[in-house]
């Protein structure tokens, strides 16, 4: 596959993107304003986001997301539709009305996917949808909706009940397009390298960060040396299998909001741990 063009950097430049399009997702920043968070991302050097739907009225606008990504020069190449517990009724309760009020502040923003959640095992209805409808509404409406991958949520005190399928492979056989979380796949002692190498023609993006193993969401650093993914290994995989989908950096930033040099160090340290492993934009003629 040629290389394209995706627009002009900072300087001015116009750049040739070879290999996947990397951005930061606005997730870490769900109890801050919107713009804070956007302010932040730009200062760290990414171009591009990922925005998590939250509370937020910004998130939820169109016209709104659309300003105050341009004053910070960044692209919105992806929604998150509000499908975790915290926004649970952001855009209603219905899974399928979320999805297509997802798509509309997609296609009004001009990003061409939405990530969604997989159905809880008592939502038929939704998971009819998804197995049915979903690949025909992508190609209709030109928006990609690509499944997350989870891993078994069980209730406090409750063994043997999950509220998510298992996610053995198998799970994620039905869906047409998938969002490949490589935390989310070391909670439920998934290989991400073998379910890539299983599903590299669904996956259409990849939420990266590291785990540490202790059998919950860490969301670390892509860099860090405490956790169980050898995350340099898996981005050259991606690099020479010639992915060429997108890449959202998805981490847990708690640890570092209080200070305010610290958390752009770690912004920084992440996007230049990626772009060490991936091939870089060029100068278009170079």
């Amino acid at each position: 596959m040629a290389p394209r063009l995706v627009g002009l950097d900072r300087r001015g430049v116009w750049q040739v993107r070879s290999g996947p399009k990397l951005m930061f997702s606005t997730a870490p920043f769900f109890r801050q304003s919107l713009r804070d968070g956007l302010r932040r991302v730009a200062a760290a050097g990414f171009d591009a986001v990922e925005v998590m739907v939250t509370q937020d009225p910004t998130t939820q606008e169109p016209h709104l997301l659309n300003q105050v990504a341009e004053e910070f020069g960044l692209r919105i190449e992806a929604i998150h539709a509000p499908f975790l517990l915290i926004t649970r009724r952001v855009f209603g309760t219905d899974p399928m009305t979320k999805i297509y009020r997802s798509v509309h502040l997609a296609e009004e923003t001009g990003a061409p996917l939405v990530v969604v959640h997989p159905p809880y095992r008592w939502q038929l209805r939704y998971r009819r949808w998804i197995e049915r409808n979903l690949a025909e509404f992508s190609a209709r409406t030109g928006v990609t909706i690509a499944v997350e991958n989870m891993f078994p949520v069980r209730p406090i005190g409750e063994r043997g009940v999950t509220f998510h399928a298992s996610q053995e492979l198998e799970d994620l056989d039905s869906y047409p397009y998938l969002v490949l979380d490589t935390s989310h796949a070391a909670v439920a002692g998934l290989d991400i390298r073998e379910v890539y190498g299983r599903y590299r023609d669904k996956i259409q993006h990849v939420h990266l960060s590291n785990n540490a193993g202790k059998g919950w969401d860490s969301h670390l650093p892509v860099y860090d040396d405490g956790g169980v993914l050898t995350l340099d290994r898996f981005l050259d995989l991606l690099a020479r299998d010639g992915y060429r989908g997108t890449m959202s950096i998805e981490l847990n930033l708690q640890p570092y909001l209080q200070d305010q040099g610290v958390l752009q160090e770690v912004l920084v340290r992440n996007r230049e741990f990626c772009e060490a492993h991936l091939p870089l934009p060029q100068r278009a003629g170079s």
